[in-house]
């Protein structure tokens, strides 16, 4: 899976860009759950966790005042063993993977996970379509954020 970037040609990709600066917002919103319940359908997560691989999510103050209770540490331990900061002043996994991520492909914290591991790949909310260079990263390695990409860009 982790070659999906080596399949999406620099013509594509300034097509989902375009798209993403140009489009009907409206049009693409309505488009949104029916192509993420598609792409969600088609895609086993666990047989490719590349967002465990290749992303950190954003650790909040709620997400490490949880996780650090559930794993029975002080909050300031759980940011000096797990965490960094990144140049945006947020919260990111020191290291990829996520030092979470089991041999399994599973979560090892799954029940208290951060809300961007919730939330990932944002098919289903306006954040898909809002924050583009995000959107435009997450499509060159999660084929779900790729087949709604390709759905909007095929429909609207």
């Amino acid at each position: 899976m982790a070659g999906l970037q080596q399949h999406i040609k620099p013509d594509e990709m300034k097509k989902y860009k375009q798209l993403l600066q140009r489009g009907d917002r409206s049009a693409m919103l309505s488009k949104l759950p029916e192509l993420h319940e598609k792409a969600v359908a088609k895609h086993d997560c666990l047989t490719c966790a590349q967002c465990c691989k290749n992303y950190s999510p954003r650790f909040k103050t709620p997400d490490i005042k949880r996780l650090a209770k559930h794993l029975k540490m002080k909050e300031s331990v759980f940011i000096d063993t797990y965490l960094t900061l990144d140049d945006e002043g947020d919260y990111v996994t020191r290291s990829l993977p996520c030092p979470f991520l089991g041999a399994d492909n599973k979560c090892t914290v799954y029940d208290q996970r951060p809300s961007d591991c919730r939330r990932f790949p944002y098919t289903d909310e306006d954040v898909f379509l809002k924050r583009k260079n995000i959107t435009l990263k997450n499509i060159t390695f999660c084929p779900i954020a790729h087949d709604v990409m390709k759905g909007l860009a095929d429909n609207v």
